[in-house]
Order: C-alpha cells, then sequence, then structure tokens
C-alpha cells in the first residue's frame, strides 16, 4: 500500500505542477474561468498557478508533503466558485461539453478526499 500511496502522490503532484504550469502558458483560458465579480482575475490567475506549482513540488518533497496536502485541500476549494461559473456558463466553453462542465464539480470533491489521503501521518 505505501508503494500505492508514494505512485499516486507523485502522480497527484505532477499533474497540479503541470496545471499550475499551464496558467502562464495558457491564461486566457483560466481568465475565462474566473467569475466576473472577483477583482485582479489576471493576478488571481497567476497567484493559483504560483500556488498549483509551489503546492505540487511541496507535495513531493518529504518535510512538507503534509503541509502541501492541506494547501492543496484549501486551493481546490477556493478556485471552486470558478468550476461553478464554467458548469453555469457552458457558452463560454463551446469546446468542452456542458456534461464534463458539470462533472467538475464533484470531482473537485474527489481531488479533496484525495489530497485528504496525504495529510494522515505515516511514510511516503
Amino acid at each position: 500500500m505505501e508503494t500505492f500511496k508514494f505512485i499516486t502522490k507523485v502522480i497527484f503532484g505532477l499533474v497540479f505542477i503541470a496545471a499550475g504550469a499551464n496558467h502562464f502558458i495558457n491564461p486566457r483560458f483560466y481568465l475565462s474561468m474566473m467569475p466576473p465579480y472577483l477583482p485582479w482575475p489576471y493576478t488571481l490567475v497567476i497567484l493559483s498557478g504560483v500556488a498549483e506549482v509551489a503546492l505540487g513540488v511541496g507535495l513531493l518533497v518529504p518535510q512538507t508533503s503534509q503541509y502541501a496536502a492541506w494547501g492543496l485541500i484549501f486551493l481546490l476549494i477556493a478556485v471552486f466558485p470558478a468550476n461553478i461559473h464554467m458548469a453555469t456558463n457552458p457558452e463560454l466553453f463551446p469546446t468542452i461539453p456542458s456534461l464534463m462542465l458539470w462533472l467538475r464539480l464533484p470531482l473537485q470533491g474527489v481531488l479533496i478526499l484525495w489530497a485528504y489521503w496525504y495529510t494522515r501521518g505515516g511514510p511516503v
């Protein structure tokens, strides 16, 4: 089980590193996700990208792994309004099927639980 947990932690961390880096490669997409009531959308896109990269890296470092996992949980909660905005405004995302936009909402819960798994003590 420890090997499985280690492998999934590496995958999880790398996914967040890649997603965070994509904020800098394709900021326009992330800007379209931003609910209009949030101020400074570009700054928030960049900050969330930095957070994803930093927390993804932190997850891979044993000394910071548990803290990074908690950070990812808070980040996933913080970006949830963007997922709601996407699901309720599918016309802004014509290349993504509406069903996929709605499935992102429960997926966020799965990701939170996945991150929570790494907040638990023990090896890995």
